[in-house]
């Protein structure tokens, strides 16, 4: 890495001019750079790739694109690491790609020794590296580059076609994503525009800021703990867009200073972060929807790409160890102001506030913002204020599983998974009441208040009220137990929040009997 004054010695009001004079990278280089990176362009999209078995008998480059800081413009200054996605002919879903993968990088391996004008640059192929997706790594040389350029290329699938679109996808994009079942991010290459331009389209100003953070990165934590399993530089530019879009409303004009305090107490709190965006895929697809909320009930953090539903791209790395190096940063001239005193960070919630529709039967439906991480106890207070209720508060939620259960006011939604828009259901007892759950045959399931004494009789008459389902036709079962009518709860054990199993009768099961 090229010698940087330290950032750390840097006064916050200073952090402008650090950037621009020591992170921003001239034109000139930048473009002696590229040049040489088209040559590699040139000689991949008119060389013709012979396949071997299980392969087309050739194999075109249908298209290259630049990612990484070079294809976002985040780039620091002397870096010359260029990363290169390659679309290729031979892929035509998901599927083969990942059958050819391999295949295809040998291909190419091969034949970049035929390429003259690239042995001109002083090739080296550093060989084939293992990654998601694994990748082919090389570097080339020019007079005017002090340091040699490293390539990476990455074959993938071309499913976005000819046209990349700057907003939602076809659904089916993902059902066939999510249908592929490969290791998570492996297919994420073929979305690599949608991802490049949620980056490279951001103002300056937040440009800087990412470059600002990507500097500490590497020099205060990759540069210290080399063979440690970092997190990618994508998962910092990811959660810096977050921070500056809640701490500012994406507003272009703000302050360096306050960006990254904030970043750094962010990264502190990686515990809980739970960040998605809804620009290119949403929860109108039920495939979609449960993959994405799957996805958002595993451990956190939780950064999922904005490109590819079935990436977390926070999973599995050492945030522990850049938690503490962003706690050491905290504490440096770059975060604290001209009087001493720390510089202000922005208002960043750790999730997205979502929408709560508040669902109980025989009043409209309640609309609330809830922050998944605000306790229960707070959305029973709001929805106390706007209803008025008497009784006490049970408040339930069916997981996608098919399993309604509890809130607990002492939790908070975070608990349960939920980070995105859900429905509740809310119910409300007095004692001796319990509350048991009614899960239909379609897979949806109810609450209900019940005395623990009472008949099941009592029972199948507010299902029927509620659910329109006659109750001579019902069948409720308890522990594979048919439950009957003139039996009362207590007598088969049935407790607070049980679930009982309905099922509808067959027309020779009711069909004499008494009204």
């Amino acid at each position: 890495m090229a010698l940087f004054p330290e950032l750390y010695g840097t006064p916050a009001s200073r952090l402008d001019s650090f950037v621009a004079q020591w992170l921003q990278p001239s034109r000139e280089w930048k473009e002696e750079v590229l040049e040489a990176v088209r040559t590699v362009e040139q000689f991949l999209r008119e060389e013709t790739f012979q396949g071997e078995r299980g392969l087309d008998q050739e194999i075109r480059v249908l298209k290259t694109v630049k990612v990484g800081s070079f294809g976002n413009g985040t780039v620091l200054r002397s870096n010359t690491e260029v990363e290169l996605v390659v679309f290729l002919s031979c892929f035509r879903s998901f599927q083969e790609e990942a059958k050819h993968h391999q295949a295809v990088l040998r291909l190419i391996q091969k034949k970049l020794w035929t390429s003259p004008d690239l042995l001109a640059l002083g090739l080296e192929v550093l060989g084939v590296f293992q990654g998601v997706p694994d990748a082919l790594v090389f570097t080339i040389q020019t007079r005017e580059t002090a340091e040699p350029i490293t390539v990476t290329i990455v074959p993938a699938f071309r499913v976005l076609g000819p046209s990349v679109p700057n907003s939602q996808l076809h659904p089916g994009v993902y059902v066939s994503l999510i249908g592929a079942n490969g290791f998570a991010g492996n297919f994420s290459p073929s979305f690599c525009e949608l991802q490049r331009n949620f980056v490279k389209h951001r103002p300056t100003k937040l440009k800087n800021l990412l470059r600002l953070v990507k500097h500490w990165y590497l020099q205060y934590v990759k540069a210290r703990c080399p063979k440690a399993m970092l997190p990618p530089l994508y998962a910092l530019e990811l959660l810096t867009i977050y921070a500056w879009e809640m701490g500012t409303q994406e507003n272009e004009s703000f302050r360096l200073d306050e960006g990254l305090t904030t970043v750094m107490e962010l990264l502190q709190e990686y515990e809980s972060l739970c960040i998605y965006w809804t620009r290119h895929y949403t929860f109108e697809n039920p495939v979609i929807e449960d993959a994405v909320r799957k996805q958002l009930q595993r451990e956190r953090p939780i950064i999922l790409d904005p490109a590819d539903p079935t990436h977390n791209v926070a999973e599995g790395y050492r945030w522990d160890i850049v938690a503490q190096r962003a706690c050491q940063c905290l504490k440096q001239d770059c975060c604290y102001d001209s009087k001493n005193n720390p510089v202000p960070s922005w208002n960043v919630k750790r999730a997205r506030d979502i929408q709560v529709t508040v669902e109980q039967w025989g009043y409209p439906d309640l609309i609330l913002i809830v922050n998944p991480y605000e306790p229960i106890r707070k959305v029973k207070e709001k929805i106390r204020r706007r209803q008025g209720c008497s009784g006490l508060q049970r408040l339930s939620f069916q997981t996608p599983s098919g399993e309604r259960k509890l809130l607990s006011s002492r939790s908070s939604l975070a608990d349960y998974g939920i980070f995105c828009n859900t429905q509740i259901c809310l119910l409300e007892t007095t004692s001796p009441e319990i509350q048991v759950f009614v899960k239909n045959p379609d897979g949806g399931s109810h609450a209900y208040a019940i005395d623990p004494n009472s008949f099941i009789l009592g029972l199948k008459h507010q299902i029927e009220d509620k659910q329109g389902l006659l109750r001579k036709q019902q069948q409720l079962q308890f522990r594979g137990q048919v439950l009957q009518d003139w039996s009362s709860f207590r007598s088969y054990g049935i407790e607070d929040s049980d679930t009982l199993i309905l099922s509808k009768k067959k027309d020779t099961d009711f069909l004499f009997l008494p009204s």
